[in-house]
């Protein structure tokens, strides 16, 4: 019984050309690619009330120095903001109010303060929400 040979597989013994290679490492090359492209950071289509986004840095956005700055949030309402006032510039809240509503090209109507229901949670951290008109 006769074995009939594959003319594109080589032969025991005999060396693969590069050609052979290159058509065997393209598939892998672009599966290796696709890979990596699926773990990188993906650009989001989301968009926050109000038309912002869900991609923008919010804590940059609120113009206040990054140390204090603990959260900003966007709500149906407007804004929250939780920063520690003592490592904030002055007038501090009315300048983030303003850089945030401004996102939303709306002017500031309203800052409120929250009291802190645990204020061992982050001592000296304020909250406040901020209403855009």
């Amino acid at each position: 019984m006769r074995q009939e040979l594959d003319s594109s597989a080589p032969a025991p013994g005999q060396a693969t050309s590069a050609s052979g290679l290159l058509g065997q490492a393209a598939p892998l090359s672009l599966a290796a690619l696709l890979t990596l492209s699926a773990c990188g950071e993906r650009m989001s289509d989301l968009i926050l009330p109000g038309g912002i986004p869900a991609s923008t840095d919010l804590h940059q956005a609120s113009t206040l120095p990054p140390d204090s700055v603990r959260t900003v949030a966007r709500r149906d309402y407007g804004w929250r903001l939780i920063y520690h006032p003592g490592r904030a510039p002055a007038n501090a809240e009315q300048g983030a109010a303003r850089a945030l509503c401004g996102l939303e090209r709306r002017p500031v109507a309203r800052i409120e303060h929250l009291p802190r229901l645990d204020p061992l949670a982050d001592p000296g951290a304020r909250i406040i929400d901020i209403t855009c008109a």
